[in-house]
């Protein structure tokens, strides 16, 4: 696994070997920065279920103004660390090694909104979904903002966000992976 652009370009990023995290491939890391790529410059960025960190170190090599990367598991997080010592973004990043929810409720307390959300838990979780409803609840996503959820039940997923607030404006297929991409409703 590797930062495919910008500052950092090529620099290789430790993972986890482990059945819990399952780092996104790079085929589809390139695909989905090729999409959002515009949208990075100067803005905040949440990864959400953070692994290794690649997103968020990503979005930080190509010029987001910070990163914040919320992992439950201490292992990941500290990979997540490792990682942005690697690259010298410590000062881009912040890290919250805690469940979702609370670090949300934290962003929340902070007053700190983001212009892209990565969603990327455990797939067998099947909580992907309820963490856009706690981002759309405490009103965390800019209103530009974008959320993509990386996932393998598409039509889970789907059935599910028609009931929010907030819209599907693309979709994209890797293999047996789903990126969906979601912005609020005009």
């Amino acid at each position: 696994m590797r930062v495919i652009s910008g500052k950092a370009r090529g620099t290789k990023l430790n993972s986890i070997d482990s059945l819990m995290t399952r780092p996104t491939l790079d085929r589809v890391k390139e695909s989905l920065f090729n999409i959002i790529q515009n949208k990075i410059p100067d803005s905040n960025v949440l990864d959400l279920f953070a692994g290794s960190g690649a997103i968020g170190i990503e979005c930080i090599s190509r010029g987001c103004k910070k990163a914040f990367f919320c992992e439950n598991s201490k292992i990941a997080g500290e990979m997540v660390k490792s990682n942005l010592e690697k690259t010298r973004f410590m000062e881009y990043s912040e890290i919250y090694i805690q469940d979702y929810k609370k670090a949300l409720n934290i962003f929340k307390k902070k007053e700190i909104k983001f212009n892209i959300i990565f969603i990327d838990p455990p797939y067998k979780d099947n909580i992907a979904v309820e963490a856009v409803k706690q981002i759309l609840l405490l009103d965390l996503l800019e209103k530009d903002g974008i959320i993509i959820i990386e996932t393998d039940e598409k039509e889970r997923e789907e059935k599910e966000l028609e009931k929010l607030d907030i819209e599907i404006y693309d979709l994209r297929k890797y293999g047996r992976v789903y990126l969906i991409f979601l912005n609020r409703k005009e």
